[in-house]
């Protein structure tokens, strides 16, 4: 590869290479005045990923330019690292990879076998297709919910997959996306902390901004707090741009569903998803709901939560005999909460008590 693509794929080994025979040291990097473009372009990475899930492209003109894109990369490392914040982590591995799936779709098809390489992923390339084992293929596609990557609608040849090069690039795209997960945090010196703590400060914050704006964004009246830990997890996975499988989907669309939120409301919260398409989720969110299917479905039983691996952290309300239902769980807590409340001030007179409470959520 050539200093053109370090700087548009980074995370490549050539790139830090790269940034070795530019003898550009840690402590410059951090400090130096001449590296203050490679820091903005790092924090804006962070900033990028935190507001939209995905990197700006920079000029990359010249080899100054160049040179100051590769290091930001190391920069937006660091500085997630310093934040240290699981949520802030995923959002950034997640517009890291879509960054770089967007750039691979115009590059030949042999630099995508260079990074397949530098990602691990096993690949040759057959009559000028990507082809790789069909056990590398799953591993790498076991979280992809669209039919086209079932390994019963793929062609098999003598236990090869081929792929066209826009796949190939979905592929590397998931690759990246898990061993940025993997190797963030990084370890952070106190050295670190000093020096970006200005930085650190104001991404801690947008950070936590995002994260209450997710908890509270498009539910409504319904109370977020009183759903079961498996739609918590669920609906923090959907937010964050995680993949979810069929049954987790299926699960949290029919609960929030049934608890009052509108098909709209419920497209929202699937729209972060890494794999977001609109026509086919928007399908299946109406047939969910009964709007093509005719029947309203509801969430499976908790056994059957169990049984399809999408039942997480239960706690001692789960535990009760009779709590067998994600919505019976839903419904019970809004009754806790609700005896748990303190008793409303009686109205002052001549004027009108204000409504306390709502009617339960169906």
């Amino acid at each position: 590869m050539e200093v053109r693509e370090f700087a548009r794929f980074p995370f490549v080994r050539g790139a830090s290479e790269f940034v070795r025979r530019s003898k550009v040291e840690l402590d410059d990097l951090l400090g130096h005045t001449a590296f203050s473009q490679a820091r903005m372009r790092g924090k804006k990475r962070v900033l990028d990923a935190i507001e939209k899930a995905s990197v700006d492209d920079n000029s990359m003109a010249t080899e100054e330019d160049r040179l100051q894109e590769i290091l930001s990369y190391p920069m937006a490392r660091i500085l997630v690292s310093c934040v240290g914040d699981g949520f802030l982590i995923r959002r950034y591995a997640l517009a890291e990879a879509k960054t770089a799936y967007d750039r691979m779709q115009t590059e030949r098809v042999e630099t995508l076998m260079e990074i397949a390489a530098e990602l691990g992923v096993e690949a040759t390339l057959v009559d000028d297709l990507p082809s790789m084992h069909f056990t590398d293929f799953l591993r790498f596609t076991s979280g992809l919910r669209s039919k086209e990557w079932k390994l019963v609608n793929t062609e098999v040849k003598k236990g090869k997959v081929a792929l066209p090069k826009v796949k190939f690039a979905r592929v590397l795209e998931q690759a990246l996306h898990d061993k940025l997960e993997d190797e963030l945090p990084l370890p952070v010196t106190r050295s670190m902390l000093e020096a970006l703590r200005p930085d650190i400060s104001e991404l801690k914050m947008l950070a936590e901004q995002m994260k209450d704006r997710y908890q509270t964004e498009g539910f409504g009246e319904v109370d977020v707090e009183s759903f079961p830990p498996c739609m918590k997890r669920l609906v923090a996975m959907a937010q964050a741009g995680e993949n979810i499988s069929h049954p987790g989907r299926f699960a949290l669309t029919s609960f929030l569903f049934n608890i009052g939120l509108s098909r709209e409301e419920i497209m929202k919260i699937f729209a972060g998803s890494p794999d977001f398409d609109e026509a086919k989720t928007r399908y299946q969110i109406d047939h969910i709901t009964g709007e093509i299917s005719g029947t309203t479905y509801t969430p499976p039983e908790c056994s059957t939560m169990r049984t399809n691996a999408v039942c997480f952290n239960a706690d001692d309300l789960c535990r009760l005999d009779w709590v067998k239902h994600p919505l019976i769980y839903y419904r019970a807590k809004l009754r806790r909460k609700r005896r748990s409340a303190p008793a409303p001030q009686a109205a002052k007179e001549g004027s009108a008590a204000e409504p306390v409470g709502r009617p339960e959520s169906r």
